[in-house]
C-alpha cells in the first residue's frame, strides 16, 4: 500500500446513526477522591489472572504492584491507593461469577499522587524493551476490549507493521472520555504514539478521529507540530485524519474501511495488512506513564446518563466501587438502569458493588422513565423487512441468523452465516421494529459454540 495516498474520507457501508448523547463533550475531566475501600479484581482483562503478590494486613502505597504475572497474555496490578490490604476474596463481578479481588483500605487522607516508579529514560530502549516497559504497567486496551495492550503491540515474526492506526472516532452515544482525552492530553498522547511505533517497527500513524470532534482534531494537529518543532523522532510521521461520523466508527475494520478502502479478510487481524490498531486512550496512559516509571492505578471514566445529577469526565482510581461513583455524581437510588460502557455495546449490571476496572470506559444511568420502548414492550415476530440486514456493518444476515437462533442451531450459524464477524455492535437490534434482541442471541450463540468446542 502506497502510504501517501491513503486517505479516503468515505465512510464505511451500512451503519446507523444513533442520537448522540455526547453531554459531557465540552466538561473538562475532574478528579474523583478515593473511596474508602477500593477492590482490585485480579481478572481486568483478556487471558489469565495475575496472582497476589501482597498478603493481609500489608501495607502498600499508591502504584506498588501488588499482582504479578509470568504469562504472556497476562497483565501485573498496582495500588490505586496507599492503605491496609483488607482481604483477598471472593468479590461480585460485571460478568456475572464472582471473582478474586484484592481489597484496599484506603488511608485517611492518601495522597492521589503515585509514589511507586522510577523516571527513566527510555530514548535509547529498543522496541522489545518498550513491550517489556509496557506490560510492565499493566495495561490494558481502555477502549473496553481490555486486551494487553504489549500483546497487542507484538508484531509476530513473519509479519511487518508499516502502520500504527490510533483510534479516536468514540462513536458510542454519550462516551466522551476519549475525547477529553485528545483535547486535554494531546502531547501526552504523541509521545505514546512514538513509543507504540517503536514498539511495534511501523515508521507511520495516522489518528482516526470523527468529525464531530473539531477540536480534538484542533489540538491534536497543535501536538503534532510541536513534536516535530523539537526535532524527536524525525523518523516517524503522525497524522490526524477526521472520518465520517457514523456508528460503529470506532470499530477498528470500519476505521480501517474508512481511511484506507481496504477489508480485514475475515478471521485475519489487521496486521495481516500491515496495521496495527490501538486506542487514543491507551496511549495518551502510556505517554504519561512510561516516561515515570508507573502502573496504570486509574482511568478517565465518563459518568453520564439522564439519571445522573452532575455528569462529567472523571479521573477514577481502579477498584471504586460503582455506589461510591454515582452517589458522587448524584444518581438517584431508584436509578432503574446501570450500564457499563456505551449504550450500544455496554453491559447492564445486577449490583452497584462492582468496581471500576481497566476496560471500564463508562457508567450510564436511567431512570424508570427513561426506559425505553424496546424494554417496555413485547417482542415480536420477524417482519423480514430487511432493516437488519441493510444497517449491519459486516454485510452479515441478522434475520437469519436470529432465526437459527430461535433453534438453536448454533453450528449452522458459526460455519455458513459467519457468526464469528459479529462483534456484537447492536445496530441490527437497534433498527428492529419487532424488537427483537438480536445482538443478545448471538452472544449466546457463540458462549454455546465456544462451551461445546472446550469439551
Amino acid at each position: 500500500m502506497k502510504i501517501s495516498s491513503f486517505f479516503r474520507g468515505e465512510a464505511f457501508q451500512r451503519g446507523i446513526h444513533p442520537p448522540s448523547q455526547k453531554l459531557t463533550a465540552n466538561t473538562p475531566i475532574r478528579r474523583l477522591p478515593f473511596a474508602p475501600r477500593l477492590v482490585v479484581p485480579l481478572s481486568q482483562h483478556i487471558g489469565k489472572p495475575p496472582r497476589a503478590i501482597v498478603r493481609v494486613g500489608q501495607e502498600v502505597v499508591r502504584g506498588q504492584p501488588i499482582a504479578r504475572t509470568d504469562d504472556w497474555l497476562s497483565i501485573p496490578h498496582h495500588a490505586p491507593a496507599s492503605g491496609i490490604v483488607e482481604a483477598i476474596e471472593l468479590r461480585p463481578s460485571a460478568r456475572g461469577p464472582w471473582a478474586t479481588a484484592i481489597v484496599i483500605r484506603v488511608h485517611p487522607g492518601s495522597s492521589q499522587e503515585d509514589l511507586w516508579g522510577e523516571a527513566r529514560d527510555l530514548s535509547a530502549a529498543s522496541g522489545q524493551d518498550i513491550l517489556q516497559a509496557i506490560w510492565d504497567t499493566g495495561m490494558v486496551g481502555l477502549g473496553g476490549a481490555a486486551f494487553p495492550t504489549h500483546a497487542k503491540l507484538s508484531v509476530p515474526k513473519q509479519a511487518k507493521a508499516h502502520t500504527l492506526v490510533v483510534n479516536g472516532c468514540e462513536c458510542e452515544p454519550y462516551l466522551t472520555c476519549d475525547h477529553r482525552v485528545m483535547v486535554e492530553e494531546a502531547d501526552h498522547l504523541i509521545t505514546g504514539i512514538h513509543f507504540a511505533l517503536r514498539a511495534t517497527g511501523a515508521l507511520r500513524a495516522i489518528i482516526g478521529v470523527e468529525d464531530n470532534k473539531p477540536e480534538a482534531i484542533d489540538m491534536i494537529d497543535a501536538a503534532i507540530a510541536r513534536n516535530k518543532a523539537s526535532g524527536r523522532h524525525p523518523e516517524h510521521e503522525i497524522f490526524v485524519e477526521a472520518v465520517p461520523t457514523k456508528y460503529p466508527q470506532g470499530s477498528e475494520k470500519m476505521l480501517l474501511m474508512a481511511l484506507f478502502g481496504v477489508e480485514v479478510p475475515a478471521g485475519a487481524l489487521p496486521i495481516s495488512l500491515g496495521m496495527v490498531v490501538n486506542n487514543v486512550g491507551t496511549l495518551a496512559a502510556l505517554g504519561r506513564l512510561l516516561p515515570l516509571g508507573q502502573g496504570l492505578t486509574e482511568r478517565v471514566v465518563t459518568v453520564t446518563g439522564p439519571g445522573v445529577a452532575r455528569p462529567g469526565d472523571y479521573r477514577v482510581p481502579l477498584g471504586t466501587p460503582l455506589k461510591f461513583i454515582l452517589d458522587y455524581a448524584g444518581a438517584p437510588a431508584e436509578s432503574r438502569q446501570v450500564i457499563l460502557g456505551g449504550p450500544m455495546m455496554g453491559q447492564s449490571i445486577p449490583t452497584l458493588d462492582i468496581p471500576i476496572t481497566k476496560g471500564v470506559s463508562g457508567v450510564l444511568v436511567f431512570r424508570g422513565d427513561d426506559i425505553s420502548f424496546r424494554e417496555r414492550h413485547r417482542i415480536y415476530p420477524c417482519i423480514k423487512c430487511g432493516e437488519c440486514v441493510e444497517s449491519c456493518p459486516m454485510g452479515l444476515n441478522p434475520s437469519q441468523l436470529g432465526m437459527l437462533a430461535g433453534k438453536r442451531d448454533y453450528e449452522l450459524m458459526g460455519e455458513q452465516y459467519h457468526l464469528g464477524d459479529c462483534f456484537e455492535c447492536g445496530c441490527c437490534t437497534y433498527v428492529c421494529p419487532s424488537n427483537i434482541p438480536l445482538v443478545q442471541q448471538f452472544r449466546i450463540a457463540k458462549q454455546m459454540l465456544r462451551e461445546r468446542a472446550a469439551k
